[in-house]
């Protein structure tokens, strides 16, 4: 289940990710809750000059803290897309591609995703 700009409220933090998805073993129906206390398994955070520095510093480290396995972060200026993958504590750089690339990006490995898709909307 992806949602767009969820409101998260996970451990006395509130956040708002880009995109967040469940699996469906962990939330098989969409709860009526105006936010969400049950952490995604993975985030999109869409990076500008004013946000990249917030989701980067105070975000991951709650990502991480709350076990989301995947992040996504999709820097528009260089057209680029990081991938990152719980590893411990923190996160670990699993890939990163730019410009037109066609990736299979966990979680969603089975699927191609063509970046030039992405900076043309």
């Amino acid at each position: 289940m992806i949602l767009n700009e969820p409101e998260l409220h996970l451990s006395g933090d509130a956040l708002v990710p880009d995109l967040g998805g469940w699996r469906r073993e962990r939330m098989p129906v969409l709860p009526e809750v105006t936010a969400f206390e049950l952490a995604p398994d993975w985030v999109c955070e869409v990076l500008s000059p004013s946000t990249a520095p917030l989701d980067r510093t105070r975000k991951l480290p709650i990502y991480a803290r709350e076990r989301v396995q995947h992040v996504w972060l999709v820097d528009p200026s260089p057209r680029m897309l990081e991938l990152l993958r719980l590893d411990g504590d923190g996160y670990r750089i699993v890939g990163a591609w730019h410009g037109d690339a066609i990736v299979h990006a966990e979680p969603f490995e089975a699927h191609a995703l063509h970046l030039a898709d992405l900076w043309s909307a």
